[in-house]
Formats: C-alpha cells, sequence, structure tokens
C-alpha cells in the first residue's frame, strides 16, 4: 500500500539524493564567492578575473547541471557536465594528490 502511494515520488527523491552533493556545493559557491575565488587566486597566482571564471563555471555548471538531472532534460549531458566538474575541481583544487581526501 505504501509503494502504490508514493511510487510516483521514489524517482524524484532518488534523483535529488544523487545530485544532493552538487546541489550544496553550488549554494555554498553562491554564498562563499569571495572565499572561493580568493583561495583559487591564492593557490594558483590567476588574478581575480581567472579565479572569478572558475567560481563562476562551477556554480553553474553544478546548478544547471542539478536542475537538468532533476526535470530529466538532457540526463545524459547533464551528467557528462557533472564529471567534467569534477574532473575540473580536482585539478584546481589538488585534490588528486591529497590521499587521505581521496580515500574519503
Amino acid at each position: 500500500q505504501f509503494l502504490r502511494v508514493t511510487k510516483q515520488y521514489l524517482p524524484h527523491v532518488a534523483r535529488l539524493c544523487l545530485i544532493s552533493t552538487f546541489l550544496e556545493d553550488g549554494i555554498r559557491m553562491w554564498f562563499q564567492w569571495s572565499e572561493q575565488r580568493d583561495y583559487i587566486d591564492g593557490t594558483w597566482n590567476c588574478g581575480y578575473f581567472l579565479a572569478s571564471t572558475f567560481v563562476v563555471i562551477n556554480l553553474f555548471g553544478q546548478l544547471s547541471g542539478c536542475i537538468l538531472v532533476l526535470s530529466r532534460n538532457f540526463v545524459q549531458y547533464a551528467c557528462f557536465g557533472l564529471f567534467g566538474i569534477i574532473a575540473l575541481q580536482t585539478l584546481a583544487y589538488s585534490i588528486l594528490w591529497d590521499l587521505k581526501f581521496l580515500m574519503r
């Protein structure tokens, strides 16, 4: 009986659970804009413009990917975009060399 009632909502909840990390990270980028920009600028010495561009790409890449997955539009492309954001962040934040973080 419970499954019959909730059957139509479960796919949406499952998609929300799968993209929740990207959604949280995108919202955090919005609220911590200057900290993210300053970190990238300080780490790579690339200037405020390139650091801001990086944050914008991350912010809109993650939020648009989440919206597309939740709305079931272009899901395959949205997943590729979110995977690209993961690759970009791995290089930008030097996560690739942090074994402790990778093991988590």
